[in-house]
């Protein structure tokens, strides 16, 4: 059995989970399927599957191993099809990845657009508010809102956002409205940050820098609960932009402190090999920077 035989092989073993279901999905008897995968571990020198009576599961190295291996097969694929003429007909998987609220917001309804257009192309997602290794997670694309770092990876930038003090309507009429930074430490503040501890918030730039570290009843470690806590009359929530979108739109919020906010934060989609990427991770790159650029609240 060739090499890209025994991927295939281990790819069925790996999603049905087990010897026997990937026998029948491939047509072949389940003592060539564990051959097959016996024969796969020993030349790579590494267990890719942990094996019991009921269920068979990825080792770490088997679950890098697998997404590997769908990706290898997935370009064989897309590169018989461009060379019999279907290039059109994008296959094989994207693994996109952003943070939890942009992903929910903008990247989910953009991906389900793009899977609906083309059929044959399958997607998994890891909406975390943490920078994740692309490559040791087997992702494709990813949509970072920072200042990047010189990397090997391509970046495509869609937009900026603001950091942005905000309150409901009720909250100004009860506490009245800041005019400068040092007016938060005699007002509610919510505090927000993803590792659950209090953070300083920083207005301006340059020499102009003024940073404030307010003390808040409330402290919490995702966006969605600061806006509902501020919406909720709670306080003054410091959030990105985007995420209250919505919100000010209705007049559910309104942003303080605008003339003290900091230089704006840039968006960028993010992926890997360039031009060498795969004609579907392609595909769906082009399709997010558009809709991403065409969003009024991505644009500061």
């Amino acid at each position: 059995m060739d090499r890209l035989d025994s991927m295939r092989v281990f790819v069925a073993v790996a999603e049905e989970e087990g010897f026997a279901p990937a026998a029948r999905r491939l047509s072949m008897s389940p003592p060539a399927v564990t051959r097959a995968i016996a024969a796969l571990e020993e030349r790579i020198g590494t267990r890719l599957l942990h094996r019991t009576t009921r269920v068979v599961r990825l080792t770490e190295a088997g679950a890098r191993y697998l997404a590997d291996c769908k990706r290898i097969l997935g370009e064989i694929e897309e590169a018989e099809a461009s060379a019999a003429g279907s290039h059109t007909a994008l296959r094989g998987q994207i693994g996109v990845t952003a943070p939890v609220l942009f992903g929910r917001m903008f990247v989910a309804p953009a991906l389900f657009d793009f899977l609906a257009l083309h059929p044959r192309v399958s997607a998994r997602t890891l909406l975390v508010d943490r920078i994740v290794d692309m490559l040791d997670e087997g992702l494709d694309v990813a949509v970072r809102i920072a200042h990047l770092p010189d990397s090997s990876l391509s970046a495509i930038r869609v937009g900026s956002v603001r950091r942005v003090v905000c309150a409901s309507p009720g909250c100004l009429a009860a506490r009245g409205e800041p005019r400068a930074p040092a007016d938060l430490a005699r007002l509610d503040t919510i505090g927000f940050s993803p590792t659950g501890s209090p953070e300083e918030w920083s207005f301006g730039s340059g020499s102009r820098v003024e940073s404030v570290f307010p003390t808040s009843q409330l402290l919490v470690n995702t966006a969605d609960v600061a806006i509902a806590a501020a919406v909720a009359g709670r306080g003054f929530a410091r959030v990105l932009s985007y995420q209250i979108g919505p919100e000010l739109r209705a007049g559910r919020l309104s942003i303080v402190l605008a003339a003290h906010e900091p230089p704006p934060v840039p968006i960028h989609v993010v992926h890997l090999e360039g031009r060498r990427a795969a004609a579907r991770v392609r595909a769906f790159v082009d399709f997010l920077v558009e809709r991403l650029r065409s969003e009024a609240w991505l644009s500061c």
